[in-house]
């Protein structure tokens, strides 16, 4: 992705459109009572987060500004012009926006019946499944509520009516939380013994049986009913600091604008700086990066409050329920040990010389003696390759060759189905998500595609998030729909490198080659290097917190300077890092999702395997994969991968793909040599 906004890059592409961790929490309560209590498994409005609400909303992508202030006429005349072909048809989950209030409407009449099995569920097993059916009855209707709501609002983020949805649906995920908030006490009550006996007894709970097993494993970290319900009623306020900084981000920040060399205005929303941070003329890039990160240092105190005020909750909560850090407590939800998530930041910092060796490569390429963080974007290769929607659509079904007919047959079809949002317009949200929750009707996919490669691999990535859901749904029970990011980052990830290998075999000459290698290169140093980076960040602060540190702006600009000078080689000559981009911790919306980015960097290494072993196993490797996405969230996402061969819990799979980035640049430095550059 060498000029794409990566991953937690605000403007990246996700998985769905992750609710707030108020929703997360609530969900979690409702969605399956047995998948466990106040544990995220990803940030569903998707983005693709997966979490153990991930299927429903999706990765929350910094939106582009909803700016009433400086509304985009041209954007919006575009808008209007565009081929309903590419833009999504939300009549399949609604017909019109009244049935949408009607079943709001009749959901809400319900709330009140949700705690009709409270103190009966240790009666017998057709109790206890009455008791899930009923609850996972319910919130598969939420979820598709939620999915028509959240992605009417993406479409225009300014809009109150769409605000207004998604803020009654919040609170009625609330209610619903809190009325079910007794399930899980009396599931770990009921105790593991008996458990177990009710599903050999009751064919009907084999749909239920991991969620129980899950919630029965986390049994210690489960309170009381009453806790419960106050944990529950608290989730809202548990997310005002998100909400908060989502606002002033995507809504109420003037974003500046510059005169470029070229005469160009450049106005530098989070969508423009994506934009022109790629810029030719270092000097445009300077100008853009001055502009930029000091309107974000304008506001570093405001966002650090807010960015503490998530640290704090999240470490009260996961004192309240007992668990020893909150690294352990985000990462129980997928039953991930932390030593997954201490292995991989220790490979990357034991190599990270591998990163250093790239930015010289870079240097190099662009012939720039020094290199500052203004030169990580422009691409290293210029191409002239432009990539309109159908054409991308092309490439991507001639990259699935490897994935067999029936897999190609079933994505030709789908991916002419009007389930995507492709252009951008004025308010809508920048980046990209697949969002899945709806079990019942089909995923949808927010695109704004520009025509460039960085656009096709972003659509290969988010139609690798669509059939996972696909083969998911196809396969799994609603109950075990709900894959997690750490697997479904995997898929999308295993796609766009399929359509690299697909380009690279298409490119005509040196420097087509050139261009789609040193792409990968960067992919790998913003999915893999910059990822972990951020986790570091992510970690560090939460630990200061726990060892009752204060936490304002100006120290996480301390403490984010000092990991990113060392990433970028700062004190060996490297690269420069100033006090000015410092502040890119405020840019990153991901840190309000919560020990989440880590699987963008465990996720590469996964699909590089994968993708692998499809190029040489044949048949029987087509089929091992096929059914790694057809396993949906059936079990734990690492017991998902041993049975396909591989185990994320060594520091192999990481060293692989950063020998992947070496050999990449070999190839690279190779062709340089043969011609003398």
């Amino acid at each position: 992705m060498v000029t794409r906004n990566y991953r937690s890059d605000p403007g990246m592409h996700g998985a769905a459109v992750a609710p707030s961790s108020s929703q997360r929490l609530a969900i979690n309560n409702l969605r399956s009572a047995t998948k466990g209590a106040a544990t995220m498994k990803r940030f569903s409005e998707r983005s693709k987060t997966r979490l153990a609400f991930a299927s429903v909303l999706g990765l929350a992508i910094l939106a582009m500004p909803a700016q009433g202030h400086a509304q985009d006429a041209d954007a919006a005349e575009a808008a209007d012009a565009v081929d309903e072909r590419h833009v999504w048809d939300l009549t399949a989950f609604y017909p019109t926006k009244e049935a949408w209030e009607a079943e709001l409407e009749r959901l809400r009449g319900e709330v009140d019946t949700l705690d009709a099995y409270q103190g009966r569920l240790e009666n017998d097993a057709a109790t206890l499944l009455a008791a899930l059916d009923a609850s996972s009855a319910f919130n598969r209707e939420m979820t598709r509520l939620w999915t028509y709501a959240s992605n009417q609002r993406n479409t225009n983020l300014g809009d109150p009516a769409g605000q207004e949805m998604v803020g009654r649906l919040q609170a009625l995920w609330q209610a619903a939380g809190a009325e079910q908030s007794f399930m899980l006490p009396e599931i770990v009550a009921i105790g593991e013994e008996r458990i177990e006996s009710f599903i050999a007894e009751e064919d009907g709970l084999q749909k239920h049986a991991h969620g129980l097993r899950n919630t029965l494993r986390q049994g210690e970290h489960t309170l009381s009913p009453e806790t419960e319900q106050v944990m529950t009623l608290m989730s809202t306020a548990l997310s005002a600091s998100q909400n908060a900084r989502d606002l002033l981000a995507n809504a109420e920040i003037d974003w500046p604008r510059i005169t470029l060399s070229t005469g160009e205005e450049a106005h530098l929303t989070p969508s423009g700086y994506t934009l022109h941070r790629q810029a030719a003329n270092r000097e445009d890039r300077i100008a853009v990066f001055d502009a930029f990160w000091g309107t974000w240092r304008e506001y570093e105190s405001t966002l650090g409050a807010t960015l503490n005020g998530e640290v704090q909750a999240n470490v009260a909560t996961a004192t309240a329920r007992n668990y020893d850090n909150t690294l352990q407590y985000f990462l129980s939800g997928d039953n991930i040990p932390e030593a997954v998530y201490r292995t991989l930041v220790q490979v990357t910092n034991d190599r990270i010389d591998v990163l250093h060796r790239y930015f010289a490569l870079r240097a190099r390429m662009l012939e720039i003696e020094d290199l500052g963080y203004h030169d990580i974007y422009p691409a290293m290769v210029e191409t002239d390759l432009t990539f309109p929607i159908d054409e991308t659509r092309d490439h991507v079904l001639a990259s699935m060759d490897v994935l067999g007919p029936e897999f190609s047959q079933q994505f030709a079809e789908v991916s002419q189905e009007r389930w995507m949002h492709v252009f951008p317009q004025a308010g809508k949200r920048s980046g990209a998500y697949m969002s899945g929750a709806a079990y019942d009707v089909h995923p949808l996919i927010l695109l704004n595609h520009l025509d460039d490669y960085n656009s096709a691999s972003t659509y290969a990535h988010e139609w690798g998030h669509g059939m996972h859901q696909v083969l998911t749904n196809e396969n799994q029970p609603y109950e075990l729909a709900d894959f997690s990011i750490f697997t479904t980052e995997i898929a999308a990830i295993a796609q766009e490198i399929l359509l690299q290998e697909h380009m690279l075999e298409q490119a005509e000459t040196e420097d087509e080659r050139l261009y789609y290698l040193g792409y990968a290169l960067e992919q790998m140093r913003g999915t893999f290097y910059r990822q972990v980076m951020f986790s570091e960040f992510e970690l560090a602060i939460h630990e200061a917190v726990e060892r009752g540190e204060a936490l304002t702006g100006a120290r996480m600009t301390e403490i984010y300077g000092e990991i990113l000078r060392r990433y970028h080689g700062h004190d060996e000559g490297v690269m420069e890092i100033t006090e000015r981009e410092m502040i890119e911790w405020a840019y990153i919306p991901h840190f309000y999702f919560n020990f989440y980015v880590y699987q963008y960097a465990t996720s590469i290494a996964g699909a590089a395997y994968f993708v692998e072993q499809l190029n040489t196993g044949g048949d029987e490797a087509r089929e091992t994969y096929l059914n790694f996405l057809r396993a949906g969230g059936s079990d734990y996402p690492l017991e998902i991968l041993r049975d396909a061969g591989l185990d994320m819990t060594t520091a192999a799979p990481y060293n692989a793909v950063i020998d992947r980035m070496d050999s990449v640049m070999d190839e690279i430095e190779a062709i340089l040599d043969a011609r003398g550059d």
